[in-house]
């Protein structure tokens, strides 16, 4: 197996796409440590899924958007593995409203999580993927990003952010054969969108090419791939995931 002993790190890892990258890498031999915020139970549940399969898993409740959180976590997970080859940074919320009648701790709170928890946890990582010459970021965005959503200015504006930072990222740690990619996902069936009205739905279906929402080991499929051998020429680059939404 390509991952065997590798190391990954996986914010958000409980539920949706990070759950289902988590158990894709696992099932690949690749050990896992993620963070959750709230539910211990689902976070024991996927580590002894996850165990089953002959690798290791760590789980450690950590907010994301915490600096101190992130970089403590990232030490034990040195201390424990010596090393660590991936990081995919995938928590995120949402706190949908008009600009017109966004609090501030709607931004805030949005912002904190899906950026400033991507700025935490890869500042936490670089150096040691500097020291190793080797590894890779991934970072999971979305199409809103790149095409913009009404009543999304927030979450928009923290997704386009990590593009962004995808793109510089990748600039500074090439020549010591680091990747940081992207994936940015369309609507893909997770709790997410399970809230979503069903005329909403509808809706959107009718923009996508494809006419469906995607599925969460889709978008961990190509996870894999980009973090896999077969991607090291890659690096700087978004992956839309997405059905031809952004087209």
């Amino acid at each position: 197996m390509e991952f065997k002993d590798k190391v990954a790190i996986i914010t958000g890892g409980t539920r949706g796409i990070g759950r289902a990258i988590a158990l894709e890498l696992a099932k690949n031999g690749c050990n896992i440590i993620f963070n959750y915020s709230k539910s211990a139970d689902a976070a024991n549940a996927l580590v002894t899924e996850i165990e089953s399969m002959g690798v290791k898993a760590l789980s450690f409740q950590v907010n994301a958007a915490s600096f101190e959180g992130a970089k403590n976590m990232v030490k034990e997970v040195k201390e424990k593995f010596g090393k660590i080859d991936f990081l995919v940074n995938n928590a995120g919320i949402t706190r949908d409203k008009l600009l017109a009648l966004m609090a501030e701790n709607d931004w805030d709170d949005v912002i904190n999580t899906n950026l400033k928890s991507v700025y935490n946890f890869s500042k936490a990582v670089i150096t040691q993927m500097i020291k190793q010459k080797a590894g890779s970021i991934l970072n999971i965005t979305s199409v809103s990003g790149i095409i913009g959503m009404a009543g999304q200015v927030n979450y928009s504006a923290s997704k386009a952010g990590m593009i962004g930072f995808t793109k510089a990222l990748a600039k500074e740690v090439g020549k010591v054969n680091v990747t940081v990619n992207a994936i940015a996902c369309g609507f893909i069936e997770t709790d997410m969108t399970a809230v979503l009205p069903q005329e909403y739905k509808d809706k959107v279906i009718e923009m996508i090419p494809v006419r469906r929402f995607g599925k969460a080991e889709e978008v961990a499929k190509t996870a894999v791939f980009l973090l896999s051998d077969n991607a090291r020429y890659i690096t700087g680059h978004v992956i839309n995931v997405d059905g031809g939404l952004a087209i």
